[in-house]
C-alpha cells in the first residue's frame, strides 16, 4: 500500500511539473518576409505554447512591426499582416522610383526583436526599427511590450505601479543622475517620464527614442532603476 500511495504522488508531481511546462510561454526566432520583398528585412520573436496566451502576444508584435512600415500620412492600419504592410513598404518605393527616377537611393527596413525579460509574472520585448526612405538620415526607432505572463494581455505603463506619483519620483531621481549635461534637453527644467518602460534581469528600463526629449544628436537617451528599488512600487507580485 505505501508504494502504491508513494508511487501514485510521484506520478501526480511529474503530470503537473509537465502540465506547468506545456503552459510556458516559449519564444522562437522567426524572418518575415515575401516573395517580392527587397526592402525590409524581420526578425522577431514568436510566443508559442499556450495557444490563447501565444496568440494574443503575436497579435500585439504584429500590431508593432506593421506599425512601423507605415509610410506617409494617416494612421497606419495595425489590423493588416505583416507580409501585406511588407508588400505595401516595396510598392510605396517602386512607385516613389519611378515618380523620382533621378534618386537612386534605396529605400531600407530593418525590424528585430527580442525577449529582453521573461518570469512567471511578466514578459517584455523590445523592438527595434530603423527605416531610411531617402533622407539626410534612417531613424531608429525601439519600442517595450510588456506581457502579463498568465494571460499574454498587453500592460499598460500606469497598470504597472501602485503609485504612479512614486514611480515618477523615483524615476526622477536616477533620470537626473544619469543625464551630465541638460543643456541637451529641449525643456532641462521639466521632468517628463519615459513612454519606454520595459523590464530586464537589472531592473526597469527607461528609455527616450530620439526626438522625444533631445534633438537627433543626443540619440537614444536610457536609464536602469535597480530591481530592489521597485519591490515596493509594482503592482505586479514577484516579476524578478
Amino acid at each position: 500500500m505505501f508504494l502504491k500511495t508513494f508511487f501514485s504522488t510521484i506520478f501526480l508531481v511529474l503530470v503537473l511539473f509537465s502540465c506547468a511546462e506545456d503552459h510556458e510561454t516559449k519564444f522562437s526566432s522567426i524572418n518575415v518576409t515575401t516573395n517580392n520583398n527587397k526592402l525590409v528585412e524581420i526578425n522577431i520573436p514568436k510566443a508559442e505554447g499556450n495557444d490563447e496566451i501565444a496568440k494574443t502576444i503575436n497579435t500585439e508584435i504584429n500590431k508593432v512591426v506593421s506599425a512601423s512600415l507605415h509610410i506617409g500620412e494617416g494612421a497606419p492600419n495595425t489590423e493588416t499582416s505583416i507580409e501585406e504592410n511588407i508588400e505595401k513598404f516595396n510598392t510605396e518605393y517602386n512607385t516613389f522610383a519611378k515618380d523620382f527616377p533621378e534618386s537612386t537611393f534605396p529605400w531600407e527596413a530593418q525590424i528585430d526583436g527580442e525577449v529582453m525579460f521573461q518570469s512567471p509574472a511578466i514578459i517584455s520585448i523590445s523592438i527595434t526599427s530603423y527605416l531610411n526612405t531617402g533622407g539626410a538620415h534612417g531613424n531608429v526607432h525601439i519600442s517595450f511590450l510588456n506581457f502579463d505572463a498568465g494571460t499574454g494581455k498587453r500592460l499598460e505603463n500606469e497598470s504597472l505601479f501602485i503609485s504612479q506619483n512614486d514611480f515618477e519620483s523615483l524615476a526622477k531621481t536616477y533620470f537626473e543622475e544619469s543625464i551630465e549635461d541638460k543643456s541637451i534637453l529641449f525643456d532641462p527644467e521639466n521632468f517628463q517620464l519615459a513612454k519606454n518602460i520595459g523590464f530586464s534581469e537589472d531592473g526597469l528600463i527607461l528609455l527616450y527614442n530620439t526626438y522625444e526629449i533631445a534633438p537627433y544628436s543626443a540619440g537614444i537617451i536610457e536609464y536602469t532603476i535597480p530591481a530592489e528599488e521597485l519591490n515596493s512600487l509594482l503592482t505586479i507580485n514577484s516579476p524578478y
